[in-house]
């Protein structure tokens, strides 16, 4: 059955209250529009249509920044304390403050007990630092002192003289001293040790006792150090470390050994006197050549009939001279050299086993006695606990691939001094960079160095003292 259709009268009965109702609403929105509603206009100003595409989410608001780390509590030593001493020294602007320290002192080097400006520049950024020091020691030589002032007392070393060589690298900030020059690095030693003094000062309220820093004079004299020693540079120092550009190695590589690292060295010279004829043979004399002949085959044989031939010793005679005139038998013959050693009870026997050869050597040895030990270096052994505290901080900076165990060298350091009193840590760092050309060896005319060692280097011995007192505080 259809459903019943709607008559014509009442549609438009239902048109007319529809239409009043319209006008009703028109009504009340012109009134509503003559008020201020301060609410509902935020209300519809908030449903207004997006700009974005339909059903896409709108972008979130961007997270705040994260605050800085704060540097981290070292008062036990962790890698990130090394980190943060590492941060410090690759800073670029302490990057350029050294390598311009290391330029001034290439450009003005100063032979041993000379180094007058070498130290009034160390000394001047020390004041910089405000980092009170003891001046002088041996002369030019600095004990300057960073921490509490009280124990334990690590000291770290650094030298100061150049070589008398003429430089034949040709740079910017060449040597300005004719004849004079930086050819074994001391001037990179001074910068990494000042480096380091920048980092303790800047850490100084995580020392848990002082570090001594050392500036030493003379080392290739070979009485810097124990000249140091005698005015007082060890006094209260429980352990002492220090370090040697190497060419051997490529950049900052760390490099060392428990146990005799250096040989001892020491050199003789002996004057041979001949003696004349009587009155009844004016011809018949004592030929100072032919005795100081077998002066040195006897000298050769020590070592070759005498030492352990697992030990290793050197003795060599490296200069002979009678004179130039060849008609004559000379008044006298000159003769030196010099002999090595890894041990001291080796060492200090080929010493005694040369004063003995011959009482002409025996003489000669004891002109002085400032000759006599200033022409000598006991060899340099490192304290096993030393060495393994360098190996630990080296592959905590430079991580353990760049760490090297490097055998012994018939080489000679004056460091050997302070190992004698206190125990010692000795190491190399790398400055071999085929690019830059730096791959000469010390006491070269062309001897140059990576200036990139330098922040590593400053790093390795602020982290080696810090540290030190860390664990031993």
């Amino acid at each position: 059955m259809n459903p019943q259709k709607p008559s014509f009268s009442s549609s438009i009965s239902t048109f007319t209250i529809l239409f009043n109702c319209v006008i009703s609403l028109l009504v009340v929105a012109k009134t509503t529009s003559d008020h201020d509603f301060p609410h509902f206009e935020s209300s519809t100003s908030f449903i207004k249509p997006l700009d974005n595409p339909k059903n896409q989410t709108p972008p979130r608001p961007p997270p705040p920044p994260v605050p800085p780390l704060s540097p981290p509590d070292c008062t036990v030593w962790t890698s990130a304390c090394s980190e943060e001493v590492l941060r410090l020294a690759k800073n670029p602007e302490n990057t350029e403050w050294l390598k311009s320290i290391r330029r001034r002192i290439h450009e003005n080097p100063e032979l041993a007990f000379e180094e007058f400006e070498t130290s009034k520049l160390i000394r001047h950024e020390l004041d910089n630092m405000e980092i009170s020091y003891r001046f002088p020691l041996a002369k030019t030589g600095i004990r300057a002192m960073v921490g509490t002032g009280g124990p334990p007392f690590v000291a770290v070393r650094a030298d100061m003289d150049a070589l008398p060589i003429q430089e034949a690298v040709e740079w910017e900030h060449k040597s300005k001293n004719a004849g004079k020059m930086h050819a074994c690095g001391h001037d990179a030693h001074v910068t990494m040790l000042l480096g380091a003094a920048k980092i303790l000062k800047a850490r100084e309220h995580h020392l848990k006792g002082t570090v001594i820093l050392l500036f030493q004079p003379a080392e290739e004299a070979g009485n810097g150090a124990k000249r140091m020693i005698g005015d007082g540079a060890l006094e209260n120092v429980e352990a002492i470390f220090a370090l040697h550009v190497s060419h051997q190695h490529p950049t900052a590589i760390i490099g060392s050994r428990s146990g005799p690292l250096l040989a001892g060295c020491g050199f003789f010279r002996a004057v041979i006197t001949g003696k004349e004829g009587g009155a009844g043979n004016p011809h018949h004399s004592v030929d100072p050549v032919l005795a100081a002949s077998s002066a040195v085959i006897s000298l050769q044989g020590i070592v070759s009939r005498e030492a352990n031939p697992l030990d290793s010793q050197v003795v060599s005679v490296t200069s002979f001279n009678g004179g130039d005139d060849l008609d004559i038998i000379p008044d006298n013959v000159v003769l030196g050299g010099t002999f090595r050693a890894f041990s001291n009870t080796s060492f200090y026997h080929i010493l005694q086993r040369i004063e003995e050869n011959r009482p002409g050597f025996s003489d000669a040895l004891q002109q002085s006695t400032s000759e006599k030990e200033y022409t000598i270096y006991p060899p340099t052994v490192n304290d096993e606990k030393m060495y393994e505290h360098i190996k630990r901080v080296a592959i905590d900076l430079v991580g353990p691939t760049n760490f090297v165990v490097v055998p012994p060298m018939m080489g000679a350091e004056d460091f050997s001094f302070y190992s004698e009193v206190v125990p010692a840590g000795f190491f190399y760092i790398g400055i071999r960079n085929e690019t830059l050309g730096s791959t000469h060896t010390g006491h070269s005319p062309h001897f140059m160095i990576d200036e990139n060692v330098l922040p590593i280097g400053a790093a390795t011995h602020a982290t080696i003292a810090e540290r030190y007192l860390n664990e031993h505080g």
